[in-house]
């Protein structure tokens, strides 16, 4: 999906650790909200609430989710998921574009 129709967004940014991830709010016509944000060149771990999707726009990261050992490298056009109630820790080396989608 290239874009989102007829939807809100908050205006507000989200900024987590240290403005290193920014990302604006996404309320969709289904009731479900996404995330669409960039994480700048940094290693973060990112605690889960709810089972997430993350979807790469643009860029290469590498990620480990929580209870693994071995980090798994995604690049543009891959989605990877997260359990709720879980962590993971991902690493980027550029600006990763990407959608975050709460399941």
């Amino acid at each position: 999906m290239a874009q989102f129709d007829n939807v809100s967004v908050k205006k507000k940014a989200n900024v987590y650790f240290d403005g290193k991830c920014v990302s604006h709010t996404v309320m969709l016509p289904n009731g479900t909200r996404s995330t669409i944000g960039v994480i700048f060149p940094s290693t973060l771990t990112f605690n889960t609430a709810a089972p997430e999707l993350m979807e790469i726009n643009l860029g290469v990261c590498k990620v480990r989710l929580q209870g693994e050992e071995s980090w798994k490298t995604y690049s543009a056009g891959e989605k990877f998921t997260v359990p709720g109630n879980s962590s993971f820790d991902i690493e980027t080396l550029e600006m990763l574009d990407y959608v975050c989608h709460f399941e």
